[in-house]
């Protein structure tokens, strides 16, 4: 009987806990959970006699890994996977997967919920702007820059995308105008959303020269990584365009210095929320259940991020 481990710091809803339990059982799968863990000698020790994990954003490094040696398969229950040591994995034949779409409504609602906060300055009693007829750039189009190209349109917004693994036409069905150049969506939309991955390729790939040719009042939000911001560039944004706003789910690691010169022109989360919605624990959790139990029944591999 293979034997799966669900390792969450931070936890799955109870409820999802109870159907993702429902769902490897019926595959005749042992499960153990570890929720909470404050030592990684904890999660060593949880993953000794396992053949499966299910994570969130639990940093599963070669260490880890080694600790596991029955381990045949990590599933990450989101989208983003830079959490996971995908070339250990690979070595010792893991299959690394991960579920994505399942998180993408909530991340875009969180998006746009951000915009409207910002629009309306916080809330704070003054006159702000409305999102009619302002330009949104996604640059990212993936599930969760579909599902906010859907929410933008119906807050009237004028959406372009840019995305050089997206054909073109991808963007016609949401109503958003496709662009070939990065430039051109920078220059061209007041709102800019990152919806891009942690690679090599993107790391501090948001820089001042991107970010400075943003029109009056520009606005860029990231609900993805910390990593794609030139975070050393955005203190530089932050003091040569007073009018420019940074939005995060992602808080930068020199947010002490924007909190204290720049009052009023940012919003951090307290901690990643984007993906934290009782409908996105379901779906990424019972995703995750699912593709394990095929991969332990079938050999079904359709997710896997580490070929």
């Amino acid at each position: 009987m293979k034997k799966v481990l669900i390792a969450t710091e931070k936890p799955f809803s109870k409820a999802a806990v109870e159907k993702i339990k429902s769902i490897l059982e019926s595959g005749d799968i042992t499960v153990k959970l570890l929720e909470k863990y404050t030592d990684v000698n904890q999660l060593y020790e949880a993953v000794a006699d396992v053949n499966g994990l299910i994570v969130r954003s639990d940093e599963i490094t070669k260490d880890v890994i080694d600790h596991a040696p029955n381990l045949e398969i990590i599933v990450r229950a989101g989208a983003g996977y830079d959490n996971i040591d995908l070339q250990a994995a690979k070595e010792r034949g893991i299959v690394v997967e991960n579920t994505p779409g399942q998180n993408s409504n909530a991340v875009a609602e969180l998006v746009a919920g951000m915009m409207i906060m910002n629009a309306r300055n916080f809330y704070d009693g003054s006159t702000g702007t409305e999102l009619k007829g302002k330009k949104l750039g996604i640059q990212g189009f993936g599930a969760v820059g579909k599902c906010l190209a859907r929410i933008a349109n119906g807050l009237g917004m004028y959406v372009h995308f840019y995305d050089i693994f997206v054909p073109f036409e991808a963007g016609y069905e949401y109503n958003v105008f496709p662009v070939e150049d990065i430039k051109y969506l920078y220059k061209t939309c007041q709102y800019v959303s990152l919806h891009i991955p942690a690679l090599p390729s993107t790391i501090k790939s948001i820089n001042y020269d991107l970010m400075s040719l943003m029109p009056q009042g520009a606005v860029l939000i990231n609900s993805a990584r910390a990593e794609i911001i030139d975070e050393d560039d955005l203190l530089k944004m932050f003091e040569t365009r007073p009018d420019f706003h940074y939005l995060a789910d992602v808080a930068p690691s020199n947010k002490a210095v924007i909190e204290e010169k720049f009052p009023g022109r940012f919003f951090f989360t307290p901690k990643k929320c984007g993906a934290q919605t009782s409908e996105a624990n379901n779906n990424a959790g019972t995703a995750a259940a699912n593709q394990i139990v095929s991969f332990f029944l079938t050999g079904d591999k359709k997710y896997q991020v580490n070929k």
